[in-house]
């Protein structure tokens, strides 16, 4: 037999014992940290309780909770785009919805409605800033700045093809004097 050049060391080995004293080890460790706390935090916390002046935030009227005015036969009408945000300055926000009949093909021209909710009430629709029968879409909605802003997709003729409309135009409308009046943003081109 070939003796090794090394002789076998005894602390090389574990035995049983050996993991029996590493566990109360460690579990010696983890249960006096449990008694040790660090030191109470001196910084000031900031209050996140809202001033008594101030009202507590108030939801945004669901588009999903109105009946709009909009004839669709036997379909349901559908809230394809909305916007959300205090238009009238009266700290309660109004939601703006971009609404169509739900017709599966195409792209049925939309109406741009106002949702509000007086406190107490269920929400209703107090202003139609596009009709339907003016065979426009929304391809955008915004609130920027109290104003609603919209991108406008509509048809110069009956013969221009629905899929392909050849009128676009921004529109924006601001709540002035117990009204909304429509402008036309700076920015807005012409295509």
């Amino acid at each position: 037999m070939q003796q090794s050049a090394v002789p076998e060391l005894a602390h090389t080995t574990t035995r049983p014992i050996h993991w029996l004293a590493t566990a109360a080890a460690l579990a010696a460790v983890v249960a006096v940290s449990g008694f040790l706390k660090p030191d109470s935090a001196t910084a000031a916390q900031a209050d996140h309780k809202a001033p008594k002046d101030r009202p507590a935030a108030v939801a945004a009227p669901d588009p999903a909770a109105v009946r709009f005015p909009l004839d669709c036969g036997p379909v349901k009408t559908k809230v394809v785009r909305q916007a959300a945000g205090d238009l009238d300055g009266d700290g309660r926000p109004e939601t703006v919805a971009v609404v169509r009949c739900d017709a599966g093909v195409g792209t049925p021209p939309s109406g741009i409605y106002v949702v509000t909710q007086p406190a107490g009430a269920e929400p209703r629709v107090v202003a139609t800033l596009v009709e339907p029968k003016d065979n426009y879409s929304a391809s955008t909605l915004a609130i920027e700045d109290g104003s609603v802003v919209a991108a406008l997709d509509g048809y110069s003729s009956d013969s221009v093809p629905r899929y392909r409309p050849d009128v676009h135009e921004k529109a924006k409308w601001q709540w002035k004097d117990g009204a909304f009046v429509r402008s036309t943003p700076s920015e807005a081109r012409a295509a």
